[in-house]
C-alpha cells in the first residue's frame, strides 16, 4: 500500500551570492519543499520548476488541480513517482513564498528591498538552485519538469549546466521571450499598480498594500489562462462567473507580493536560450496547450526544427485540453502518462 507523502518545508541561506549584474547580494535565501526519500547515492532527484504566479506548493498533495499545481502528477505512484524519485521544488528568488524577495529586508537598509531589488535573470533564479543542489550535496539531476516559467527555468538549466540533467520536460512554455513582450508585460503591470493610491513607486509596505490593484491584475491573467472555461464547468450565471474569478484573484492577491510581479517579469527581458541549444545534452519532452494563448501550438515547429537542428534528443506532445495555459494540472491525466514514459526512459 503506497504510504501517503506530505511535502517537507525547508530553507536553504547562502552568502554573498554574485548575480549576472555583478551586484552581490550579501544574504540569499531559497525556500523549498521535497517529496519522497534521497537515495543513498543522491541519484534519484527530480528538480519541479513552478511558474510565475504559483511556488513550491504547487506539489503539495491533494491539492487543488489547475494552474499552479501539479498534485495529480507528482506524488507516489504518479508521472513524477515520488515511491522512485526525491522530488525537490524551490522557490525562485524574487517570488513571494519563502525565497528572498522585494518584501525582504536589506541588510544595507534595515528596511524592505522594494522597488531597490536588484535585477535578476532567469540565469540568476536557476543558480540559486544549483547553490541549493551544491549545499544538499546533489551532483546529478534525473530531470527537470516545469511549466511555463518553471519551462524557461528547465530550458535554462538545460543549457547553463548541460550533463548535470538526463532530461527536461518543458510544459506550456516556450525557449525565449520575445523581448517586446516582456517589456509589453512589465509596462501593463507598472501602469496598474501605480494607480494604486499606495503604490509609492513600489514602496508599499508601511501603506497597506496595493490588494485591488493585484485583484485586478490577477483576473485579468486568469482569463487569459482561460479560467473562464474552468468555472463553466460548474456555473453558467456571468455574474456568478465574475465573482469566483474575483474571489479566486483575491486569495492569491492575499499571499503574492506586487514587487514579485515586477521582478519576475523584468527577468525575462532578456531571456532567450534558442542559439545554445547546442549546449544541450540532454532529452527534451516539449509540451503544449491547444488552446493556450501564452503559449499557442503554433510555436512548435519552430522550437522543435530548432532542438533537431542541434541535434538534441527530442520530442514533442500536444495536449488536447480546452483549459488553456492551466491545462497541465487541470487536464493532468491528459498527459501524465506521456511524461510518466519520459521519467521511465531517463531513470
Amino acid at each position: 500500500m503506497t504510504q501517503i507523502q506530505s511535502a517537507d518545508v525547508k530553507k536553504f541561506v547562502t552568502s554573498d551570492f554574485r548575480l549576472q549584474s555583478g551586484v552581490v547580494m550579501p544574504t540569499v535565501t531559497i525556500a523549498y519543499r521535497t517529496l519522497g526519500v534521497l537515495a543513498p547515492n543522491r541519484d534519484n532527484v527530480v528538480l519541479v520548476t513552478h511558474g510565475n504566479t504559483s511556488g513550491p506548493q504547487m506539489i503539495d498533495p491533494g491539492g487543488p488541480t489547475g494552474e499552479g499545481s501539479w498534485s495529480e502528477l507528482v506524488g507516489p505512484g504518479k508521472a513524477v513517482d515520488t515511491d522512485r524519485f526525491f522530488v525537490i521544488c524551490p522557490n525562485m528568488l524574487g517570488s513571494s513564498y519563502g525565497s528572498t524577495n522585494a518584501a525582504s529586508v536589506d541588510p544595507a537598509t534595515g528596511k524592505p528591498y522594494g522597488p531597490r531589488f536588484p535585477d535578476i535573470t532567469v540565469s540568476d533564479i536557476i543558480a540559486t538552485q544549483r547553490a541549493l543542489l551544491d549545499h544538499l550535496g546533489i551532483e546529478k539531476l534525473v530531470a527537470i519538469v516545469g511549466p511555463s516559467y518553471g519551462g524557461f527555468q528547465a530550458f535554462q538549466w538545460a543549457v547553463n549546466y548541460p550533463g548535470m540533467m538526463k532530461g527536461i520536460a518543458a510544459i506550456v512554455t516556450s525557449p525565449q521571450m520575445p523581448r517586446e513582450r516582456a517589456d509589453g508585460n512589465v509596462e501593463r503591470l507598472l501602469a496598474t499598480l501605480s494607480k494604486d493610491p499606495n503604490w509609492n513607486g513600489g514602496d508599499y509596505y508601511d501603506r497597506g498594500g496595493v490588494r485591488e490593484a493585484m485583484i485586478q491584475i490577477r483576473s485579468a491573467t486568469l482569463k487569459t489562462y482561460g479560467i473562464e472555461t474552468r468555472l463553466r464547468d460548474t456555473m453558467s450565471d456571468p455574474v456568478e462567473i465574475e465573482a469566483a474569478i474575483r474571489d479566486e484573484a483575491a486569495r492569491w492577491a492575499d499571499g503574492f507580493d506586487a514587487n514579485s510581479l515586477i521582478i519576475l517579469a523584468k527577468a525575462l527581458r532578456g531571456f532567450n536560450v534558442t542559439a545554445q541549444f547546442g549546449n544541450i545534452k540532454s532529452k527534451v519532452l516539449y509540451v503544449l496547450s491547444r488552446t493556450d494563448r501564452l503559449f499557442p501550438p503554433e510555436l512548435a515547429p519552430g522550437v522543435m526544427q530548432g532542438l533537431k537542428a542541434a541535434d538534441v534528443d527530442a520530442d514533442y506532445f500536444l495536449l488536447d485540453s480546452e483549459y488553456g495555459h492551466s491545462a497541465s494540472g487541470r487536464d493532468a491525466h491528459k498527459w501524465a502518462p506521456r511524461l510518466r514514459r519520459f521519467m521511465d526512459e531517463l531513470d
